[in-house]
């Protein structure tokens, strides 16, 4: 490392050729293996190398060039990992994915392409690098745009998914049927409590003409 810098391979001027031919070798790699391994860290290393191109035509050399260079290497990785995870540049919404089950269980997220019994497309909030799954209702149709919840991650390759709309209706229905039960346990108990009370009335009540009684016979 100590010849290459004492040879001038490595240093503030030639960096930016030497980012922007790690970013070529990188986007290669990934033409020949797709997948979005190597593309993200590729786009940041290309777009640093030109933009200190830039900077080095300007005049800016030095430590402030290696600087520059560092935050565009973070900037347009970023662009580049949002736009990937965003937009999907390679096509792979919907994608079988194996994922952990227990994990996925219990997600809500967002139709993007209409679910039905057969098939259909969700995106899973909190749901990994590509959170868009291949997805089926339990019955009926889920239009898109519409807010659902997985009750089946199916392994993680085929996500069954539930409205939530009619989610909460049963969570509603049991919330109320609660109620009910807990109310009438309620009246159950104050008709218990008034009955006991009518009994201790009626005894009191013998009790004391129980001498009336007495005196009568003598």
């Amino acid at each position: 490392m100590d010849a290459l810098a004492q040879s001038g391979l490595i240093s503030p001027d030639t960096l930016p050729l030497l980012l922007l031919t790690a970013g070529l070798l990188l986007s290669m790699a990934e033409a020949l293996a797709p997948g979005a391994n190597f593309i993200v860290v590729g786009i940041a290393l290309i777009g640093a190398g030109l933009g200190g191109l830039v900077l080095a035509s300007l005049g800016v050399a030095g430590a402030f060039l290696t600087l520059f260079m560092a935050l565009l290497t973070l900037v347009f990785g970023a662009a580049a990992f949002y736009g990937y995870h965003e937009f999907d540049l390679y096509g792979g919404k919907g994608q079988q994915q194996t994922s952990d089950s227990d994990a996925l269980k219990g997600k809500t997220g967002t139709v993007t392409e209409r679910v039905t019994p057969t098939g259909g497309e969700v995106k899973l909030a909190g749901g990994g690098f590509n959170p868009h799954y291949s997805a089926r209702s339990m019955e009926g149709a889920i239009e898109e745009g519409e807010e659902v919840m997985v009750v089946d991650p199916g392994g993680g390759n085929v996500v069954t998914v539930e409205s939530m709309g009619y989610v909460e209706d049963d969570i509603d229905r049991e919330l109320a049927a609660d109620r009910a039960r807990k109310a009438a346990a309620s009246e159950a108990g104050e008709g218990t409590s008034v009955d006991a009370d009518d009994e201790d009335a009626s005894t009191d009540a013998v009790d004391e003409s129980d001498p009336e009684t007495e005196l009568e016979r003598e």
